[in-house]
């Protein structure tokens, strides 16, 4: 069985300003109503047909709405060698911690 490492936001933060990636697992109106600045999207469904736009030497730091998606999605991808973590409490929690939110509305929101 799979091991996944499961970081806070502020774990997480810290690992993105070292250079980890924030791979956003939701679907297109969770992603368009509110996301992580830089964060990169590919829905969970998909995540198998875009291996190869990934690179296996930067961290994935995987995030969904609140967990569960992107727990899926790391355990994923460390099966097909990939370093990666999860975000506890996904963007629920990043949004309660008062991290930074964009998105293509007026007022980006968690959906």
């Amino acid at each position: 069985m799979i091991e996944l490492r499961i970081v806070t936001v502020v774990e997480a933060t810290g690992l993105l300003a070292d250079g980890a990636l924030m791979l956003d697992v939701r679907d297109d109106k969770e992603w368009e109503a509110g996301r992580a600045p830089g964060a990169w999207h590919v829905a969970l469904n998909d995540l198998p047909d875009r291996l190869d736009a990934l690179t296996k030497d930067r961290l994935i730091v995987c995030v969904c709405r609140s967990g569960a998606r992107s727990s899926r999605a790391g355990k994923f991808l460390v099966e097909q060698g990939y370093d990666a973590v999860n975000l506890e409490g996904g963007m629920i929690q990043w949004a309660t911690q008062n991290q930074p939110l964009e998105g293509d509305l007026d007022q980006p929101a968690i959906i």
